[in-house]
């Protein structure tokens, strides 16, 4: 596939643009580690303080054929902005500094600790780039779910029926992550990535117990400011409805390979960004079984190298498990 824009960057790219004491690099080599669908995502430096503002195209001019002698109708095209928030995603910690010596490595307790809240920071922003929801949650940013909720909306035509219903469904998503298609973006100023600052052995305020009381503690706090910019609702589908209990007992269940070959016929055009499929452990679990007689038929799905990682790819396209995607999806209609 084509390399996407340059303006559109991974978080490894944009640690390298940053604090050259090492720190962010390092939080980005955990993050890479435990979610793959954080470190694909292209980032941008949103124009807004507070996001991003995108114009879009929404109708074409008029145009006609003419006869000699005759004019044709002046005509333009039209346009819209959308203004995409971002959210700030943060958490403190403060561990005793007594506490933290008790192991005779302080270094190395509070390291133990901050992997903790990594991973914490990451398993959330993973799951509101998936299912944030600014309009009931304006703290958060919009995250995919709601943006492809209907089939009957505008982009309906990018959801894909998986047949499910109740509550017990999940979905697969096809994204296409470039700078004309859909990016995260963090606020005009900011930094891009999990930010982290040591304010090292400080006196807290105590809360619990004697009130008012004081302790000395190690203190960090983490930040996160980060949202999504949709540029183009094509390039990105959602295989939704798949019932996650028909896919356990293996009776009834959705065809996978088939969906993920729509989803594919869905997009315009592959080659203008990064295209990855993402699905849940269940799911890719499922498709490892459903595809045993496709291999053998020559079904399409191989093991490539990807970012110095062994990834299987379908049709060329990664396919990344991603835990974010719940197993309780309702159903999409």
């Amino acid at each position: 596939m084509a390399a996407i824009g340059t303006n559109a960057l991974t978080l490894v790219d944009w640690a390298k643009r940053l604090d050259p004491d090492g720190k962010v690099p390092t939080i980005v080599e955990l993050l890479s580690q435990t979610n793959e669908l954080l470190t694909d995502m292209r980032w941008i430096e949103g124009n807004l303080p507070t996001g991003h503002r995108t114009t879009v195209r929404t109708g074409l001019p008029t145009v006609a054929w003419r006869l000699l002698n005759q004019g044709v109708t002046p005509s333009k095209s039209t346009t819209a902005q959308i203004d995409e928030q971002a959210g700030i995603l943060e958490a403190w910690s403060e561990v005793d500094v007594d506490l933290a010596k008790l192991n005779g490595n302080v270094q190395a307790f509070r390291l133990s600790e901050g992997r903790a809240f990594i991973e914490a920071m990451n398993q959330e922003m993973a799951a509101t780039v998936v299912y944030g929801n600014g309009g009931l949650a304006p703290e958060e940013f919009t995250g995919l779910a709601p943006r492809y909720s209907s089939t009957t909306a505008g982009n309906g035509s990018n959801i894909i029926n998986g047949g499910g219903a109740g509550s017990d469904n999940t979905s697969i998503w096809l994204i296409v992550w470039g700078d004309q298609t859909v990016m995260g973006i963090f606020p005009r100023g900011s930094k891009a990535g999990l930010q982290h600052d040591d304010y090292g052995e400080v006196t807290v305020e105590m809360t619990a117990g004697i009130a008012g009381s004081r302790m000395r503690a190690y203190q960090e706090r983490w930040q996160w400011k980060a949202g999504i910019a949709l540029k183009d609702w094509r390039y990105v589908v959602r295989f939704a409805n798949i019932d996650v209990s028909d896919l356990v007992a293996g009776a009834g269940a959705a065809d996978i390979i088939e969906g993920m070959i729509k989803m594919i016929h869905r997009v315009p055009s592959l080659g203008i960004g990064r295209a990855v499929f993402y699905m849940n452990r269940t799911v890719f679990q499922a498709l490892d079984i459903q595809r045993r007689n496709d291999v053998i038929a020559g079904g399409g799905i191989s093991y490539e190298n990807v970012d110095g990682m062994m990834r299987p790819t379908f049709r060329g396209i990664p396919i990344a498990k991603t835990d974010a995607i719940l197993e309780t999806e309702a159903t999409v209609t």
